[in-house]
């Protein structure tokens, strides 16, 4: 009994100092990141446009985590990725057009819209669900932990500065370059990504609302060819961000191009695809429909015929 209650305590100890601990070393590796891609961008101050937009990310989820953790609610944490998406880049682009460019360049223009588009989007979509839903399930352990929360608000922070880095990269660089084929392909990406994402969540949201669906999984539309088409969009338009970025990079800024590398690693194996796969094993695995579709649909990349 007394070796029991040592390991509780040391659990109890040792958790929110590891908590901790990665919430230091995430910020630390995102202070490296701007360091690194900063050559060659835009300064103010003496300071890199791309370290502001790294300490305005955080500064941001720092400060709502407080009220999140004070009130013991989730509700605004996918807002606040939103808010936070669109006071990075409007800031950025606001100084580039004043300090350096009167005239911001169509590569700047593109990126900025189709980042606002996507964020507005998706964060008014989470955030009305989680409306809807009166919670959302990934909290329902983390709320009461100080540390652990805190580090989830820390790694949401470090999510929107390194998936957007590519973009701050182009955004904030001295030079401009015309758009050219790399430029519209890019684009080309971010469209057929956004639009896979709109139609899976669109086709989910009304199956869902179908009052004889309850307790059934999706099967149709884009369900057909992936288990989870909305999170294969999303990584699909982050490519297209980081390809229409790419002509104006030069030298390390190259290293930002881990932006759509970082987001699928991201949404794979630690906040998307592994949470629901997991939880839909558990929900259906035993039920033989399921285990066919399983058989029969690719995880993540949709299957060609």
């Amino acid at each position: 009994m007394i070796h029991i209650s040592k390991q509780i305590m040391a659990k109890t100890i040792l958790q929110p100092l590891i908590y901790l601990a990665i919430s230091a070393v995430t910020f630390f590796v995102c202070y490296f990141l701007a360091v690194v891609v900063s050559g060659g961008t835009i300064e103010s101050e003496g300071i890199s446009l791309i370290m502001m937009a790294m300490y305005i990310s955080f500064a941001i989820h720092w400060l709502l985590f407080i009220p999140s953790y004070i009130f013991q609610t989730e509700k605004f944490y996918d807002l606040t990725g939103t808010i936070t998406y669109i006071t990075v880049l409007s800031f950025v682009v606001f100084i580039k057009q004043t300090a350096v460019h009167e005239i911001l360049d169509l590569r700047s223009l593109l990126l900025y819209f189709c980042i606002m588009i996507w964020t507005v989007r998706l964060g008014g979509f989470l955030f009305w669900r989680v409306l809807k839903d009166g919670h959302d399930k990934r909290f329902k352990t983390i709320l009461p932990s100080f540390s652990q929360l805190f580090m989830t608000w820390t790694l949401s922070a470090a999510w929107v500065f390194i998936q957007a880095l590519s973009a701050l990269v182009a955004l904030s660089a001295l030079v401009q370059v015309d758009m050219g084929i790399i430029g519209w392909i890019g684009l080309g990406l971010w469209i057929f990504g956004f639009s896979f994402q709109v139609l899976a969540d669109y086709q989910k949201t009304k199956f869902k609302s179908n009052p004889s669906n309850e307790g059934k999984f999706i099967t149709g539309g884009l369900w057909d060819l992936s288990r989870h088409p909305n999170y294969f969009g999303e990584v699909a338009l982050w490519i297209g961000i980081s390809v229409i970025a790419v002509p104006v990079m030069t030298g390390l800024q190259y290293v930002s191009l881990i932006s759509p590398v970082f987001g699928f690693l991201l949404i794979y194996y630690v906040s998307g695809v592994r949470l629901l796969e997991d939880r839909s094993n558990k929900k259906w695995g035993e039920i033989a429909e399921y285990q066919e579709y399983k058989r029969n649909t690719p995880v993540f990349f949709p299957k060609l015929f």
